[in-house]
């Protein structure tokens, strides 16, 4: 059973700092990209950062140069480091792991930047 369980998310005051980690279970862990996604409210669900089994990286605009993805293979564990943080990117924040076709989700973990 493939799990993955998404943890480090909260309130925080603009300007500040958040690490989300992503915990799998039940893959290869290093077989697979991972990803964090985002959803804010009455908005689509939008690509926030993903890190392929070979460690190359891609970011969505808004957050290049503010968070960071990065991933322990021998912890099967892929983190979001977000600096900076604005009230923009206030949402629910979701891990994936994908080797096509495959393609899981975590439950996803609130993000709330707020003064």
């Amino acid at each position: 059973q493939v799990q993955l369980v998404e943890s480090g998310g909260g309130l925080v005051q603009p300007g500040g700092s958040l690490r989300l980690s992503c915990a799998a279970s039940g893959i290869i862990f290093k077989a697979y990209g991972m990803g964090w996604y985002r959803q804010a409210p009455g908005k689509q669900r939008e690509l926030v950062a993903i890190i392929t089994s070979g460690d190359a990286t891609t970011y969505a605009d808004s957050v290049k140069g503010r968070f960071t993805i990065s991933r322990d293979n021998a912890k099967n564990t892929v983190y979001l480091q977000m600096n900076s943080l604005k009230p923009d990117d206030t949402a629910v924040y979701y891990c994936t792991a994908q080797l096509l076709p495959r393609n899981y989700w975590g439950q996803g973990t609130q993000v709330t930047v707020s003064s």
